[in-house]
């Protein structure tokens, strides 16, 4: 048999060299120059991607303010008395000093003028301060609807003057919003959200016998082919029923709008008047807090009932009767109430220098005049 060599004697590993450390002093000083880059990184909002050739893309909701082209975006008023006049030049000013930074569009009679023949001229120094201190884009039209009617029949077949937001094609998104409002918070923010036609909000103050969108605050692509459906729906022969704005508008968007948060965009001042909250809340269980809604709101809309709207001023009897109570020692309704219109009047006069109309008799006579929200 062949001899078997025996097995070979295990070998003791040779031991490897210890890896060479870093000398202390190198490595501290790698760590304080890593801690300075991202300290640097962190003070100026340095990216990596910043290196790369920015183009602005058609329509992009960011948060990146300073990359976004406002001048695709634009707020539309309309104006065909001479108190919405000023009310839309307040909230130009509130535009201007929240620090928008959309075009501003203003729709109005071509019978009036920018030529400030006196000082009683209200309405020429009006739209010129709009143009001059603002920035608006005047768009003087000539509308049937403007000549020849009181202010109640002016303000019902006005309305429906805020379907020519969808004839601006120039702009990529148009926000329409009432006149009769004040602006708490800049509101740029909804020019960026995700796209879609239409966006309006529930008329949550309608629920539960109605769903419907309430035209207070439209945000719209703008579209040659909208803008002919709508001003084709208008048409005396064709309306049905006698339709206002908001039912055309339901009509044609009702199922299909994307849904504003109403808490954010639709506070009304008489939500401080009222005790049942469950339908501005959204739920049976949420406390109300006067304090945290004003905080949470960005417009408020002066609806009201019965009071007039707050460039009138309020008949004794009526505030007497009608305005928030207490309850023990918290006034804080009636604190934020009070203040809306104090502040809405003030606004007012600094910058229209006009004064409150006169209240209107209370109780008041019969009418049949149907309100205007």
């Amino acid at each position: 048999m062949p001899r078997l060599s025996p097995p070979p004697y295990p070998q003791k590993p040779v031991p490897r060299p210890a890896p060479r450390s870093i000398p202390f002093r190198r490595s501290r000083y790698i760590y304080l120059t890593l801690a300075a880059v991202f300290l640097y990184l962190l003070v100026t909002g340095y990216s990596p991607l910043s290196l790369l050739p920015y183009r602005s893309p058609k329509h992009s909701p960011s948060l990146q303010y300073k990359n976004v082209d406002w001048s695709r975006y634009a707020y539309f008023q309309y104006a065909t008395s001479s108190a919405y006049l000023c009310n839309s030049v307040m909230i130009f000013e509130a535009l201007n000093r929240l620090g928008s930074k959309a075009d501003r569009i203003l729709i109005y009679p071509e019978r009036w003028d920018t030529q400030i023949e006196s000082q009683s001229d209200r309405d020429s120094q009006l739209l010129v301060k709009a143009r001059d201190w603002y920035n608006v884009r005047l768009v003087p039209v000539d509308l049937p609807i403007m000549h020849d009617k009181d202010e109640q029949d002016r303000r019902q077949e006005g309305s429906f003057i805020k379907f020519a937001a969808w004839n601006t094609a120039r702009y990529d998104r148009v926000l329409y919003l009432a006149s009769d409002i004040t602006i708490l918070k800049p509101v740029d923010e909804l020019f960026l959200l995700p796209r879609t036609p239409v966006a309006m909000m529930r008329e949550h103050w309608s629920l539960p016998d109605k769903k419907l969108m309430t035209s207070r605050v439209i945000l719209l692509q703008p579209s040659e082919d909208e803008f002919e459906r709508l001003s084709t729906s208008v048409r005396a022969d064709i309306r049905q029923n006698g339709d206002n704005d908001t039912e055309i508008l339901n009509r044609f968007y009702g199922d299909s709008a994307m849904i504003l948060p109403h808490q954010a965009y639709g506070l009304l001042s008489r939500e401080f008047r009222t005790d049942d909250h469950r339908y501005y809340v959204g739920n049976t269980y949420d406390l109300w807090d006067p304090e945290k809604v004003m905080r949470e709101a960005s417009l408020v809309h002066f609806i009201d009932e019965p009071f007039p709207k707050p460039w009138v001023m309020w008949h004794h009897r009526l505030l007497a009767e009608k305005h928030p109570q207490c309850h023990g020692e918290d006034c804080r309704n009636k604190d934020a109430w009070m203040s809306l219109y104090d502040d809405f009047r003030k606004r007012r006069k600094d910058i229209c220098a006009l004064l409150s109309a006169t209240a209107p008799e209370w109780p008041p006579r019969n009418s049949t005049k149907k309100p205007l929200v």
